[in-house]
């Protein structure tokens, strides 16, 4: 029998028994940690941040190499409670991850998340330019990820040893993103919340398209700044996520027994 110690999937911060589960996928290198500052002032739920393989505490387990072996993953091992609601949240590549997990767990006959707050990132069924970043050198890698989207620290960019360590997940990441088909499937019928930063390079037509995903309630909203623009006004974004996770509950309160 292996004695191994099992992936730890999710970080989280003290308990709350009474509110919602918020699961929070990370952007595109990013790690559990991005989220785990937010345990504090997310009252109205209790941050479940999920850490993927090759980054963080993490960081000698392999990157999984797509999307189908991600959600695999993800279906193995994250496993929300039954009979209760919780809300997925993802930033940019973490909005895609979100996605695709909630519709394996439709597939799987599992519960689906009451709500999908989605960020940073264009409706996953809409054509996308060709891209092969994945295949870069480190410094090449990040580089251009920070011209595009910024987001990357400048004392990581000035470090060689930083920068290897930083573009071992964004490589992952990126190689799922690019190689990513898009297969289509019935809407979903979970309620869809979509935030945006007004100087991003995803558009608001971009952002409006996640309506066709879903037959549900779509709320899109953009504030101000580029594709961090979370990191910068973070109170906006949890004050979406707060009404998402008010809605969730009380439907929850309201459904028939």
């Amino acid at each position: 029998m292996s004695t191994s110690t099992p992936p730890r999937w999710i970080l989280g911060g003290a308990p709350r028994p009474a509110a919602p589960k918020v699961y929070c996928f990370p952007h595109g290198g990013g790690s559990a940690a991005e989220y785990l500052r937010w345990a504090r002032d997310l009252r109205a739920g209790e941050p479940q941040a999920v850490q993927l393989p090759g980054r963080g505490s993490r960081l000698r387990e392999p990157a999984l190499p797509s999307m189908d072996a991600l959600v695999d993953a993800l279906l193995d091992g994250v496993r929300p409670p039954a009979g209760a609601p919780f809300v997925f949240f993802g930033h940019s590549f973490g909005s895609l991850v979100a996605f695709e997990f909630t519709r394996a767990l439709r597939a799987a006959g599992r519960p689906q998340p009451a709500h999908l707050v989605v960020s940073g990132y264009p409706a996953p069924h809409l054509p996308r330019a060709a891209s092969r970043l994945h295949l870069l050198g480190d410094r090449e890698l990040l580089d251009t990820v920070a011209a595009l989207h910024g987001g990357i620290p400048p004392e990581v960019l000035a470090d060689d040893d930083m920068v290897a360590l930083a573009a071992g997940a964004l490589r992952a990441d990126y190689r799922i993103l690019e190689t990513y088909t898009h297969r289509p499937e019935a809407p979903l019928s979970v309620p869809v919340t979509v935030l945006g930063g007004t100087e991003d390079r995803v558009t608001a037509e971009q952002l409006d398209a996640w309506r066709e995903l879903t037959d549900a309630e779509v709320t899109v909203r953009r504030f101000p700044g580029g594709h961090f623009y979370l990191r910068d006004r973070p109170g906006p974004v949890l004050r979406a996520l707060s009404g998402a996770l008010a809605s969730a509950a009380a439907r929850e309160r309201n459904a028939p027994c």
